[in-house]
């Protein structure tokens, strides 16, 4: 709501608030059709009327490209200062035409680069997931459980022939690069543009269900179907995104 000092921020935890144009429409589905100056009014507002007391960090979530909403936050914050910004792409080359664009617009006004995050950066799931079903190609009906059972029996035919230790089906598990890296993918990118790669995040449907339902990936906190994150979430997945998380928090202390 809006009080004589300002917008008071949502607050979805004690330490996380935002704001959103979102919070303003009437109805969630309408459309937000503005002009240039309507829209440099709101971003002034959010960012100079708005109550946000004391911050350890103020994210603004910037759309794609490099339009009227990145000059706007420039000018606005140009006293304030920037740390820096924070690019995402994912693999392919039609997504990463417009990420060099991102930089080349950082690099003229003087925003440092903190860095580029490649997101979506494969699948990879475990084998025996709940989202890995196994169809036929003749007719389309689920073989999930033969394909499973055959593997399994593989497995251990293997293992008692060859004397070898045995891998649990649990252990596989499958990798897809939905997103094909046709020219080296971001890393390649930030080498050519002499950025800091921060690191990949894999494409997990453990990270839309904690989007969808307001959840931390980090937590234990079951869904409202049941499920419980910790369990759905792949660790290499967490352990990814610490790094690109420790990485950028490096980049900060020495700003």
């Amino acid at each position: 709501h809006r009080s004589n000092s300002g917008w008071s921020p949502v607050f979805v935890t004690d330490n996380l608030s935002l704001m959103s144009i979102g919070f303003l429409l009437p109805n969630a589905d309408d459309a937000v059709i503005w002009r240039g100056p309507r829209k440099d009014g709101l971003i002034k507002q959010f960012l100079k009327d708005t109550e946000w007391a004391d911050l350890d960090f103020l994210i603004i979530d910037a759309p794609p490209g490099t339009s009227d909403e990145h000059l706007s936050v420039v000018q606005h914050m140009k006293l304030a200062g920037i740390d820096g910004a924070v690019v995402i792409t994912t693999p392919q080359e039609i997504a990463m035409a417009d990420v060099r664009k991102e930089i080349s617009f950082c690099q003229k006004v003087g925003i440092r680069i903190l860095g580029v995050v490649e997101n979506m950066s494969g699948l990879d799931l475990p084998f025996n997931c709940d989202q890995v079903k196994f169809t036929s190609a003749e007719d389309g009906t689920d073989i999930t459980l033969r394909v499973r059972d055959a593997v399994e029996k593989d497995i251990h035919s293997h293992a008692r022939a060859s004397s070898e230790n045995m891998h649990d089906p649990c252990s596989i598990r499958i990798h897809i690069d939905v997103f094909p890296a046709s020219r080296g993918g971001a890393l390649k990118m930030c080498e050519g543009a002499g950025v800091k790669y921060l690191g990949s995040l894999p494409l997990d449907p453990a990270i839309a269900i904690a989007s969808e339902k307001g959840h931390s990936l980090f937590s234990r906190t079951k869904t409202s179907t049941g499920s419980n994150l910790h369990a759905l979430r792949d660790s290499s997945t967490v352990t990814s995104l610490n790094s690109v998380i420790d990485a950028l928090l490096s980049e900060l202390g020495g700003a």
